[in-house]
């Protein structure tokens, strides 16, 4: 199973009302087809309901565990919002100073 299949599968847990997992890898140096290296993911929950963005994000990477070991996910961008807070977010993620040169 791909380690995006596995990161939405350990983000499903949070009973997202959206989930938008993407796959960057692309776009970052010592790119290669098939490497899964850096994602962004778009979470939208009730689950964080009262808490700070920081503790938002450590709910996330509590959720996926050692998928963010050194030899599998090197770098997770988060969204994490509460549904009255999504609608009309940016989430574009900025050009890697290190992405491929065409």
């Amino acid at each position: 199973m791909s380690l995006e299949q596995q990161l939405k599968d350990r983000l499903a847990q949070l009973s997202p009302t959206h989930l938008d997992v993407v796959n960057e890898s692309s776009g970052h140096g010592g790119y290669f087809p098939g490497k899964e290296s850096h994602f962004k993911t778009v979470i939208v929950s009730q689950a964080f309901a009262g808490l700070r963005p920081v503790q938002r994000h450590q709910k996330v990477y509590a959720a996926a565990g050692d998928l963010l070991a050194k030899d599998k996910i090197h770098a997770l961008a988060i969204h994490a919002f509460l549904p009255e807070e999504w609608a009309g977010q940016d989430t574009t993620s900025p050009a890697c100073a290190h992405a491929p040169k065409n």
